[in-house]
This record gives structure tokens, sequence and C-alpha cells, in this order.
């Protein structure tokens, strides 16, 4: 497998694959952004007519220094996120 291939996959939380899945199924587009790198939130999730990025961490997971950065210099919204119910109520109250 070729080293950047590795590198993507190390940098994807373990719960991601499950948070997507349960997100189709409710309903939301789901746009995967964390091969951008450089601090970009891991998703884009769609629902409702509004947009939302969701930056996921595995329980225990700390926002790195690119992420940090990144959300300073963003203008809108991103939601940090451990589990999937943090994220239907914050699609849902919003």
């Amino acid at each position: 497998m070729p080293s950047k291939l590795k590198s993507i996959r190390r940098r994807v939380d373990r719960n991601q694959a499950e948070i997507v899945r349960s997100l189709r199924e409710y309903g939301c587009s789901v746009q995967h952004l964390h091969i951008i790198g450089k601090g970009c939130p891991d998703l884009l999730v769609g629902y409702d007519g509004r947009n939302y990025l969701i930056e996921l961490k595995s329980p225990g997971g700390k926002l790195t220094a690119s992420e940090i950065e990144w959300g300073k210099n963003w203008q809108g919204q991103i939601l940090v996120a451990y589990a999937i119910e943090e994220i239907l109520t914050f699609i849902n109250d919003n």
C-alpha cells in the first residue's frame, strides 16, 4: 500500500465509519473532508437544507494544533463530536 494512503487511513478516527453509516441511515448526506488535511474538519454533513462541519474524535481524543488553528480562522460553526448522539442533537437543534 502506498505510504500516502497509509497516512490518510491513520488519521481516520475509530468511530468514523459507524458514525457516517448512522448519519446516512438518519437521512443525512455525508462528504468526507478528512483527506484534505491541514486541520480541515472530518465531515461535511447535509440535513434538512443545512450544512454542518463535523470534527470527529474518538473518546478521549483531543484537537490537534492544526485543527485548532483551522477553527480559529473559520467564520462558521464546527462541531467537535465524540458520538452520533451529539451530532444528531446538534443538527436537530440548529
